[in-house]
């Protein structure tokens, strides 16, 4: 294992990959931001002044097998290994499942949960050489229960938890755990454009929508996307060795 370990984060530009980006970098760990933005320099730039952590950042566009391998032998390249990878790149758009078109199926089954596939498929054999390799897929509690106009959603959340499950069996003699973390609303970017989507169409208050996402769980609170990435600097620690093949609900009580 390398003094200084490496993680890959996909979708680490925003939201709960860019939290857990900033902390694991915050740790001493080398990051590898992996983002279809991140071939933008001077955006890159700007998102890690303003969150004030240092990472590296390539383009990255999980629903290409030729990109992902591309990306991660560049990684190997540069740095000798892969020790963390942590997928949080995903898509979410809302169908109802008569009329469902194929383009928003497609893209979430792609993104989410095949693009999850070739980055795993891509670094465990560096994982396996290293003898040591920490897997966090973030899943969703859409993987645990429906909801009504997101089969695609939820179809993709689920698949990852079966995916994990054979991940963590192939890699356990290994010193490789895979796990997933599955959380409720979490005040992100994406959750702050449906409240913005909501008080367009209902005239209510910025407060008022933004509590009543937070009252969905009985804490009533949202969860802020730092407590996220406490949880996953946790599982990808020499710490949680034992810890795999497991779905950790953050879940604030709730049961959507």
């Amino acid at each position: 294992m390398q003094a200084t370990k490496t993680a890959i984060v996909t979708g680490g530009l925003s939201g709960m990959g860019r939290a857990i980006a900033k902390k694991l970098s915050q740790t001493g760990t080398r990051v590898v931001i992996g983002a279809r933005r991140a071939g933008d320099a001077a955006y890159v730039r700007q998102m890690l002044a303003e969150h004030d952590f240092t990472a590296e950042a390539m383009a990255l566009d999980v629903r290409s097998s030729e990109n992902v391998d591309a990306f991660v032998t560049e990684v190997v390249r540069r740095h000798g290994g892969v020790d963390i990878l942590i997928n949080a790149a995903g898509v979410y758009a809302e169908a109802a499942v008569i009329g469902h078109p194929d383009s928003i199926w497609d893209d979430h089954i792609d993104t989410n949960l095949t693009g999850t596939f070739r980055m795993i498929r891509a670094v465990m054999p560096h994982m396996k050489t290293a003898g040591w390799g920490r897997i966090v897929n973030i899943a969703s509690v859409a993987a645990h229960q429906g909801m009504p106009d997101n089969a695609a959603y939820c179809t993709s959340k689920a698949g990852l938890l079966g995916l994990g499950r054979c991940v963590s069996l192939e890699g356990a003699a290994h010193g490789i755990t895979c796990v997933s973390i599955s959380p409720t609303w979490v005040e992100t970017e994406m959750l702050k454009q449906f409240i913005d989507a909501d008080i367009a169409a209902t005239g209510k208050p910025l407060q008022q929508v933004r509590a009543e996402y937070a009252a969905s769980n009985p804490q009533k609170q949202l969860v802020q996307p730092e407590e996220i990435a406490e949880l996953a600097a946790f599982l990808v620690s020499d710490a949680a060795r034992a810890l795999t093949m497991e779905d950790y609900q953050v879940n604030a009580g709730s049961l959507w």
